[in-house]
């Protein structure tokens, strides 16, 4: 769980500091544009890293659903990274606040809470469907 969620915030912080520097040199055209294209980033890199850490995992705990279930959350919690990582710091501007001061930790804690719960909650709706309980 540590892995999704420090993976997400790294990403974020990556996005957002790509975003102030944007602010800061007012080469920001569109947000939205932006975003999406972030977003879209975020989801090939959860792609990447999360096949890695679901063959890592499956192969450690010998377990597929735990390696599908670290996937599935990787690559969510790096979408929500891309996104926040995006719009936290135009809000804060457009709020009259220094993005650069103070993005951080909207950022960190969005994608640690994303994170834990799509972990948790993909884990939970597994259980629920009774696919993880050995036979």
């Amino acid at each position: 769980m540590p892995i999704v969620a420090g993976m997400g915030g790294n990403a974020a912080t990556q996005t957002l500091t790509v975003i102030i520097r944007g602010i800061a040199m007012n080469e920001l055209v569109s947000t939205a544009r932006v975003t999406l294209k972030q977003s879209i980033v975020g989801m090939g890199n959860g792609l990447i890293n999360g096949l890695v850490c679901a063959a890592v995992v499956a192969g450690f705990y010998r377990s597929i659903w735990l390696g599908v279930i670290i996937a599935l959350a990787m690559i969510i919690n790096m979408v929500v990274a891309g996104i926040t990582g995006s719009l936290i710091p135009v809000a804060l501007k457009k709020m009259g606040i220094d993005p650069a001061v103070a993005s951080s930790v909207f950022v960190t804690t969005c994608t640690d809470v994303a994170g834990f719960f799509s972990f948790l909650g993909i884990a939970t709706a597994l259980l629920n469907l009774k696919m993880l309980v050995p036979r």
